[in-house]
């Protein structure tokens, strides 16, 4: 069954609780911390991402940021935002940066709903899993500029074509 078939005339549904309904779907461990935030746990091939999702009714946005913990080395933080900057250049959606204070990679994407949209649960579920494909995605380019000493343009190679499918 689709995911919005489960929310058919029933008015205006709120974007956290649509949030919350897709995360117990694909079985992910979820707090809901208040009205208008969410946070859960995403498994991936790399590691498991920390995902928290926030309305905010002034600006009619759903603010999705994706973190995962890093503590590159300090003289490799130059490097560390230059990957970024090329993997940001590669994204079509969101970007990412580097939270020094709080050792956290993050890829922050806001979803405009002006003018009282609504969105479905299927493009919920898309720019959540579309979060996660992305630091999937470049992660082996930041870990090889951060722990294995390559150059940024050398490590983003790592990340340029997107595999589809599993061998």
């Amino acid at each position: 069954m689709a995911l919005s078939e489960q929310f058919v005339d029933e008015g205006d549904i709120h974007p956290i609780d649509l949030v919350e309904h897709i995360a117990e779907h694909h079985d992910w461990e979820f707090d809901r911390i208040a009205d208008d935030q969410i946070a859960m746990s995403v498994v991936g091939q790399w590691r498991t991402y920390a995902l928290t999702l926030a309305w905010s009714a002034y600006d009619e946005t759903l603010r999705l940021i994706c973190t995962f913990e890093m503590e590159p080395p300090e003289a490799r933080i130059p490097a560390l935002y230059e990957v970024l900057n090329h993997a940001n250049d590669l994204c079509w959606a969101g970007g990412f940066t580097w939270w020094n204070e709080q050792k956290l990679m993050v890829y922050r994407y806001g979803l405009v709903m002006a003018g009282g949209q609504v969105a479905s649960p299927e493009q919920i579920d898309t720019m959540i899993n579309a979060a996660v494909m992305c630091c999937e995605r470049f992660y082996p380019a930041i870990q090889l500029v951060t722990w294995a000493d390559r150059t940024p343009t050398d490590a983003i190679k790592v990340a340029i074509a997107e595999a589809y499918g599993r061998a």
